[in-house]
């Protein structure tokens, strides 16, 4: 019986390939980055080729001492909600507009103008937004039309690497369910919204189930790719889904908190959750019959970054001298600041905000601030509203579902300060698993293993994770923390105005 799983994650900085055994050991992880071209003001791209390069010169760095033969499957983990065009013979047209591009505002209002957003949101799971795929695919048929009349498919990230593997086009439903035109009600592209994208249908590649094996590599390409002739191909899924496998929450109602440069709070669902307001998101899962409700925030570990950066040279040049981590250092100013950060609100909106507030224009700021504050008080504070801004999320989720837990993974998650407070403010014990910054690639692994048929569901990524630690929330804490975010979410809302002015400036 073959031993191995491959997992690709396809993400924006690089390209992250990993080696596990099929009895959930990491054998080896490797990661080969490639650029991103960000230009214009908030058009983002990159080059295809240049994951195409990655795959291939991991898989050689992964294999070079096992026997090829010998990995059961790989699947992919990508960067969701971008746009690959290809013409027949699946030649690319252009570079790839990734997720981070916004240039499609026109085109967003163009959907808006033929659709009732709340119809839309009860078909797609998510709002009208430049972020998605369609709207870019429309962006290059209203600016670039003699490329446009070239496309023969439209792809997301993975699929283009999974085409170059197989030849065929096809996505699955998790990433398929990022493009703003999916129906994730019938698992199938909506015929109405692509009529009001103006979109042809044919253009859409085939959506499959997450498991899928859509190939196997051929002996031609084999070399190329470093891979064995017959290694079996499986579609795998967008990275933030495979993201909830890796954090087990393949069952319903098991939540988890991903806490990295952006965050959101997400959790398995046997139906998608439509807010009332439409804060919140659905993807579809790669668990079949299940749905993940999410709820994003842009700059969380951010937010974090950003203080290191602007407040803490002191605590850098002492973590050099010392040989220990700065972040350790900043977790000790936090501990010697109280609950509340006496009296110093901090609305983490430096990049403006997706969930829950949606709105681009919100800016960043601290409510409060008296000469007796210190840098502890500020970094806690910047931890405080990082956390108050995601348990509004956690809230949405738990009126809908019972939620009594959480499972913590991401960089920000090794701060021991950081998962207490976390606790104090959700309510809920908070599991860190062994894994914080594995989880998509343990997704793509365990879809992998599940689709080549060596591992049995879902529920074995009990063997590639455990729970590390449990956080247990002081439930006095809970409740003052419930009014300073009365405060908080007060506080976002009185500078509704200033945000307006601000961005006209």
């Amino acid at each position: 019986m073959p031993r191995y799983l491959i997992a690709h994650d396809l993400g924006t900085s690089g390209n992250k390939a990993t080696l596990f055994t099929i009895e959930g050991e990491m054998v080896k992880s490797i990661t080969y980055s490639y650029p991103t071209r960000f230009y214009n003001g908030n058009w983002a791209e990159q080059n295809p080729k240049d994951w195409w390069k990655a795959v291939c010169i991991t898989n050689h760095q992964l294999l070079d001492k096992i026997d090829k033969s010998q990995v059961a499957g790989l699947a992919f983990s990508g960067q969701m909600m971008g746009c690959v065009i290809v013409d027949q013979k699946g030649d690319l047209l252009q570079d790839a507009i990734i997720w981070a591009d916004q240039r499609s505002v026109e085109e967003e209002n163009e959907i808006r103008s033929k659709m009732d957003e709340k119809d839309f949101y009860r078909i797609t799971g998510h709002k009208i937004s430049a972020s998605y795929s369609i709207e870019k695919l429309m962006w290059i048929r209203n600016h670039k039309p003699e490329l446009f009349a070239k496309v023969y498919k439209m792809l997301l990230p993975k699929d283009y690497i999974i085409y170059r593997l197989t030849g065929k086009f096809v996505t699955d439903y998790s990433d398929a369910s990022g493009t703003n035109a999916f129906d994730i009600n019938q698992l199938q592209w909506s015929e109405q919204i692509l009529q009001a994208a103006g979109i042809p249908l044919q253009m859409m590649p085939e959506a499959r189930p997450s498991t899928d094996i859509v190939g196997e590599v051929t002996s031609d390409l084999a070399e190329e790719c470093g891979l064995a002739p017959g290694t079996k191909i499986i579609i795998g899924g967008g990275d933030g889904v495979c993201a909830a496998v890796g954090a087990a929450s393949v069952t319903e109602n098991v939540a988890y908190n991903y806490l990295g440069s952006s965050s959101w709070v997400a959790y398995s669902s046997k139906e998608p959750v439509f807010d009332k307001e439409m804060r919140t998101f659905n993807w579809v899962h790669l668990v079949p019959g299940y749905y993940t409700p999410n709820g994003a925030m842009q700059a969380a570990g951010n937010s974090f970054q950003f203080m290191k950066d602007v407040l803490c040279d002191g605590l850098q040049r002492k973590a050099q001298e010392e040989g220990n981590s700065v972040y350790d250092l900043m977790n000790e100013e936090i501990a010697n600041s109280r609950l509340g950060a006496n009296g110093l609100i901090f609305l983490p909106y430096l990049l403006g905000e997706r969930s829950p507030r949606w709105n681009s224009d919100a800016r960043g700021a601290f409510i409060g601030l008296k000469m007796e504050h210190t840098k502890g008080d500020m970094l806690r504070a910047t931890v405080e509203g990082i956390l108050m801004n995601l348990s509004i999320v956690l809230d949405i989720f738990k009126d809908k579902s019972p939620i009594t837990s959480i499972n913590i993974i991401g960089g920000l998650a090794q701060g021991e300060q950081i998962c207490q407070i976390l606790a104090n403010i959700y309510g809920v014990p908070a599991y860190k698993l062994n894994y914080l910054e594995e989880a998509t690639s343990i997704g793509a692994a365990v879809t992998a293993g599940v689709g080549a048929g060596v591992l049995k569901g879902f529920e074995e990524v009990c063997k590639f994770i455990r729970i590390d630690t449990c956080v247990k929330p002081n439930m006095d804490s809970n409740q003052q923390y419930g009014a300073i975010k009365q405060i908080f979410d007060q506080s976002y809302y009185a500078l509704l105005d200033i945000y307006k002015k601000l961005a006209a400036l």
